[in-house]
């Protein structure tokens, strides 16, 4: 359950760090990277069933 919530969330927070949104435009690909290696992450784990 409370995986389920985290990977929710992060999916929120990669959507909103994509550099297309205005207050995201000076900021490059980095912070969406980042999350999103964060989520690929999060994704082994939970298949893995670590979490």
């Amino acid at each position: 359950m409370l995986s389920t919530i985290l990977i929710i969330i992060l999916i929120l927070i990669l959507i909103g760090a994509f550099p297309a949104w205005p207050h995201s435009t000076g900021w490059g690909y980095g912070p969406s990277g980042v999350v999103g290696l964060i989520l690929i992450i999060l994704l082994i784990l939970l298949l893995m069933g670590k979490i």
